[in-house]
């Protein structure tokens, strides 16, 4: 199992070389400036909303502790059309193409922002849909995380074992506790890692920093999807989608989902 992490890389080819080495990889700058801003403006405005009209979700089973400090914003992709941006953007759908291969799924767009105080999470990883052992092919999912704010050890940055996805299972029970390492990451980072890797949120011993974090998942194609985008989405999102969109949603179809046939559109 690795004991190092990886360092923050711009080059993709090093980034995927810290995917198969370590499960995870830290893509910085991709977002910057105003288009910063305004993700991280929709996602709280998104998560106001929601304790407003009291639609914070129940306690989420991977949540330790009270959970009006650890909140979960769900549906995101309908919230606002920044989030749409975040979605097919050039630099999460390569890592996407390349891992699981195209077409892709985008099984969930959601939120984890972790205020002070929160307990953090509990480890786990993502695949555990499949039975074991897990297909020697590698990875059925992939993580982007989008870092809208700081991502530090102490604020609640997600926390992971290094090369833990080389064990090719989920957490055994006697390593619950296992050592773990912040994904550090500064506020517009990409943090990209696959469905084996075992993780948690982590604990945010701040007075007074806020951890947000913005979770996309994608899977292959076979995978059903954690939202269910025919329900939930905002109609115009199907409406006036990218072909890249219509295909990560389920709209487009090659295999599965077909009718009489044929691809949906």
């Amino acid at each position: 199992m690795s004991v190092h992490e990886p360092a923050p890389t711009t080059d993709f080819a090093q980034g995927l070389a810290n995917l198969r080495e370590h499960g995870f990889t830290v893509v910085p700058d991709v977002l910057a400036g105003e288009t910063l801003a305004r993700t991280r403006d929709a996602l709280y405005r998104a998560a106001a909303a929601d304790r407003c009209r009291g639609r914070e979700v129940e306690q989420f089973a991977l949540d330790k502790g009270d959970q009006s400090l650890t909140q979960r914003v769900w549906n995101v992709l309908s919230r606002d059309p920044v989030f749409e941006d975040l979605v097919e953007h050039p630099s999460a759908l390569a890592f996407v193409r390349e891992v699981l291969g195209w077409p892709a799924l985008l099984g969930n767009l959601s939120a984890n922002i972790c205020s002070p105080g929160c307990e953090g999470g509990h480890l786990h990883a993502d695949q555990t849909f499949l039975g074991e052992p897990w297909p020697a092919a590698g990875p059925q999912g992939l993580n982007v995380a989008w870092a809208i704010d700081d991502f530090t050890a102490d604020n609640g940055a997600t926390r992971v074992v290094p090369g833990s996805h080389l064990r090719n299972c989920s957490v055994p029970a006697d390593e619950m506790e296992a050592d773990t390492v912040a994904m550090q990451a500064p506020a517009g980072s990409m943090v990209v890692f696959e469905s084996r890797l075992w993780h948690k949120t982590g604990n945010n011993i701040t007075a007074d920093q806020t951890r947000a974090g913005i979770f996309a998942w994608y899977t292959k194609t076979y995978v059903r999807t954690q939202e269910n985008w025919f329900l939930a989405l905002k109609p115009e999102i199907h409406q006036f989608g990218s072909d890249d969109m219509l295909t990560l949603l389920g709209y487009k179809s090659a295999g599965f989902g077909l009718v009489n046939g044929r691809s949906p559109v």
